[in-house]
């Protein structure tokens, strides 16, 4: 915030000049051939230039008096100071050759020689016009400040900006003020001592009197002076106060030349700042309506500064915040949101933000077209600028009739899908969601499934796509089955847009999540069928065995109390009018050995370990014999090694086998991994197969009132 513009002004030059010295020395460097020369000659050029500025600190040392002569030659020697001077790389050199305290010696007039009756001055205010300005470019230099302060130049310019008084107007007497003003914000810019140092000097009082004074740009130069002199100084800000500076301060937010209310809105900034008190006062003065009115000025500078001091004012009160609403604020802070300067769309977001934390200005700034705007600068890659935003939709989100609005433009897909470049930023988003999710009750809730049902097919895309994220688990049937939520999800599926398809993909995968915990496969299910268990040591043991099976040539001993309590596949077997029934013998022809002992274990005990090698041939095996706790096991152990690669064929796998966890466990796999399979060149035939099996399992989800029920 502090006020920067003479800096920028005077070192503007010299920067290109370096620039231009910067691309010489590339260009010897590329020439070695000839760097040596190129170093002597710049060697001779430093010395040439040390020498001749010697030659005017001499002039100045020597002419330190009221004759015309020698004011004339200091007038000349100052001058090619200050033309150095504008040359960043010049400056030290300047300053190593003791130029400043000869140029701190010329902010004085000399005292009257012989010469003169005291009635006048030779060129009367220009010779100190001329050190002010040249000590001021010296000054741009953050280490050359203290040196020049060190020298004696701060009396001698407070004094220069009293000169008004004891001098008719004139444009010297304003030209001298103006430069000492400019030297002072130089000498103070970011120098917290130099800026007491000021005031100590009794430099304050004459440049708020300054603000007064007839001369448009002297007026500048003292509200620039006193803008840096309030940055971060307590101390200097009450002393403006009590110089009662902001009358004439709140005047001059209502001028129309551009480059004095821009001053008066920096310094009332730096005023308020982190100044509960002050800006207490400041209101009180009046200041509220011109800042407003700043925000339509031609100026950006000026429209950024009132943006600024305006999300300050509203941290002050409630009452204070509606004020600025009511007094017309909103509609040009939206219209900066969307300007190409970075700055005004941040401060404009700042501002916004802080005024959205207040109950009374939600519903406006949201009818004025404030969240699209607000929505876009979530993309910003500037963090300050990005945060404000967010900021400022977590404070529109805190109001009903907001909800909607934000839904169906596609806010929350906003903010789930945006890069947040800093953590508060990621925390904001975060809350701004929870908010929302609050609200999907009742009349909020009644209000979007109307939207879902009779809107153009965009919004009813998006109005489905939040509530996924946002609904409670016992509003999920009559959102996405009753209101046809979920077939607006699928067609996204279906969709040749790559956006469409993952936004679908991340809503379902997250109402799987909310309607039955699909992500965790479930590897020990009750027994369907209540059943004995003899124990693992009867397994394959003749011991009272009364029915063998010939597994790849070996025989396998069993007990048919076992088989018949297993399943209705062996009950079918041995009570049925199968020839088995009656066999000693039984030849099991499509099983491998290890397979059907794996199997028969399971029968005896009710657990087996499943390890991928075998669990494909063991699920084939449980299926046929209707073991459907075995079949589940198998499921899960082949669950856990689908892969990109692989879910395709797990998918057909599943289906062979009426797999219903596998398959399930494949839907939401394709789900969760869109960003990996959708570059698949046969992904589209994927969803295509699979989208039949996704319809049935939510609806089979959605429509069960018992949630823990749901077979996943």
């Amino acid at each position: 915030m502090e006020n920067q513009k003479h800096t920028e002004r005077s070192s503007s030059s010299g920067r290109r000049s370096l620039k231009r010295k910067l691309e010489e020395d590339l260009e010897d460097d590329r020439k070695v051939s000839s760097s040596s020369s190129s170093s002597q000659s710049s060697e001779d050029a430093h010395q040439d230039l040390a020498r001749e500025v010697r030659t005017q600190v001499e002039i100045l040392e020597s002419s330190f008096s009221s004759s015309e002569s020698d004011r004339a030659s200091s007038k000349r020697a100052i001058h090619v100071l200050s033309e150095f001077a504008k040359n960043e790389e010049i400056v030290n050199v300047i300053v190593d050759c003791g130029a400043v305290p000869a140029l701190v010696q010329h902010l004085q007039a000399p005292p009257h020689g012989s010469e003169g009756d005291g009635t006048h001055m030779p060129y009367e205010h220009e010779v100190e016009k001329g050190s002010a300005f040249t000590l001021g470019l010296l000054a741009i230099k953050p280490e050359h400040q203290q040196l020049i302060v060190d020298a004696g130049a701060l009396p001698h310019l407070v004094n220069l900006l009293k000169r008004h008084r004891d001098a008719q107007n004139s444009r010297a007497v304003n030209g001298v003020i103006r430069r000492a003003a400019d030297a002072v914000t130089n000498l103070a810019h970011e120098n917290s001592s130099i800026k007491t140092r000021v005031r100590i000097e009794g430099g304050i009082p004459p440049l708020v009197e300054l603000l007064e004074f007839v001369d448009s740009k002297v007026q500048r130069a003292a509200a620039g002076s006193l803008r840096t002199l309030a940055f971060k100084n307590d101390e200097n800000k009450n002393q403006i106060v009590e110089c009662s500076a902001l009358p004439t301060l709140i005047l001059m937010l209502r001028s129309e030349d551009t480059a004095i209310h821009y001053e008066a809105v920096g310094v009332i900034g730096n005023l308020v700042h982190s100044s509960p008190n002050i800006k207490k006062e400041v209101l009180l003065a009046g200041a509220l309506q011109p800042v407003i009115g700043l925000l339509s000025s031609s100026c950006s500078e000026s429209q950024r500064e009132a943006a600024l001091l305006l999300g300050q004012f509203a941290a002050t009160d409630s009452d204070c915040k509606i004020h600025i609403v009511q007094r017309g604020a909103v509609p040009p802070l939206i219209e900066m949101l969307q300007s190409p300067d970075a700055q005004l769309r941040e401060m404009s977001a700042f501002a916004l933000g802080r005024l959205a934390q207040d109950a009374h200005n939600q519903a406006g700034i949201a009818h004025c077209g404030g969240i699209i705007p607000l929505l876009k600068l979530l993309d910003s890659k500037n963090g300050s600028l990005q945060h404000n935003a967010a900021f400022a939709l977590y404070g529109l989100a805190d109001n009903e009739d907001n909800v909607a609005d934000l839904i169906k433009v596609g806010g929350v897909q906003k903010l789930h899908d945006g890069e947040f470049i800093v953590q508060p930023t990621r925390d904001c988003v975060a809350k701004t969601l929870k908010r929302l999710e609050e609200k999907i009750h009742g009349r909020i809730l009644d209000h979007l499934l109307y939207l879902m049902r009779i809107g153009e097919k965009g919004i009813q895309r998006r109005v489905a796509l939040a509530l996924a994220h946002l609904c409670l688990p016992d509003d999920q049937k009559t959102i996405f089955i009753d209101n046809n939520g979920l077939e607006l999800l699928l067609e996204l599926l279906e969709s040749t847009n790559l956006k469409h398809q993952r936004d679908g993909s991340v809503a379902l995968c997250k109402l799987a999540n909310k309607a039955s915990s699909l992500s965790q496969v479930d590897a020990a299910p009750p027994s369907p069928v209540p059943q004995v268990y003899l124990g693992e040591q009867y397994v394959n043991n003749s011991t009272l065995s009364d029915v063998t099976f010939l597994v790849e040539g070996k025989l396998f001993y069993a007990h048919r109390i076992c088989l018949l309590a297993s399943s209705d596949a062996f009950r079918a077997m041995f009570d049925g009018g199968y020839r088995e029934r009656d066999a000693k013998d039984i030849e099991i022809p499509n099983i491998r050995w290890d397979v059907f002992e794996l199997m028969m274990r399971y029968i005896y005990t009710g657990s087996v370990d499943v390890n991928l090698d075998v669990a494909q041939d063991l699920l084939r095996a449980a299926d046929q014999y209707l073991l459907e706790g075995l079949k589940r096991l198998c499921e899960y152990a082949i669950a856990q090694d689908i892969s990109v690669e692989s879910v395709s064929l797990m998918f057909e796998l599943s289906e062979a086998f009426n797999a219903l966890t596998l398959r399930n466990a494949c839907i939401l796999f394709i789900l969760e991994k869109f960003d990996q399979l959708s570059v698949m060149p046969w992904y589209s035939h994927l969803i295509q197969r699979v989208l039949p099996e996704t319809r049935s399992y939510f609806v089979r989800a959605l429509s069960r009132a018992n949630q823990a029920d749901i077979r996943v």
